[in-house]
């Protein structure tokens, strides 16, 4: 049985209009003209990046009302989770709006602070391998397909740049408030 090669479309960095503005500080952490590469790339750089983080750190917080580390982790992996579905939606025609949701409690709600460490890392993987999935097959008209979530107009190209800068974003935080405070 052979595998079909399929040619991916050159897919640069979305215009500032194929988003809300609030995602600029997502889109412009992401330094690439190939999406679907970066996003690839960073699977190992981020488990690497994660492995510098012991079982116990994970349930570090810099403050009493921030969040665990863990929990940063299962917010990474939750908003993943609703920007691909948005890009699954709006990639196949759908011009459904769709709704926003509350960071916060997805956290609160979220198990997080009772998984291992080691099963979220593993987890965010899994749902990074699917992202991967679902972006790699896409022609050059999904890609550029506008669908409405939070009620601001986004792109699918948009959507996976936010993937890529969210995760960015949330390493320079856990760099910053968390590796720093515990290093000491």
């Amino acid at each position: 049985m052979t595998t079909a090669t399929f040619a991916r479309p050159h897919i640069g960095p979305p215009a500032s209009d194929e988003h809300a503005p609030y995602y600029g500080r997502y889109t412009s952490l992401v330094r690439s003209d190939d999406i679907v590469a970066t996003l690839g790339n960073q699977l190992g750089d981020f488990t690497s990046f994660f492995a510098r983080f012991s079982e116990a750190d994970a349930d570090y917080r810099y403050a009493v009302d921030k969040w665990s580390v863990k929990q940063v982790l299962g917010h990474i992996l939750d908003a993943e989770r609703i920007f691909s579905y948005r890009a699954l939606r709006i990639s196949r025609g759908d011009t459904t709006p769709i709704e926003g949701f509350e960071q916060d409690g997805y956290v609160i709600n979220g198990p997080f602070d009772h998984c291992s460490f080691a099963s979220l890392v593993e987890e965010l993987n899994q749902v990074r391998n699917a992202t991967l999935s679902l972006l790699r097959c896409l022609d050059v008209e999904a890609w550029s397909r506008v669908g409405t979530a939070s009620g601001n107009h986004v792109s699918v190209r948009a959507l996976a740049y936010i993937i890529a800068g969210h995760l960015i974003h949330h390493q320079g935080i856990l760099e910053q408030k968390y590796l720093s405070q515990l290093a000491r």
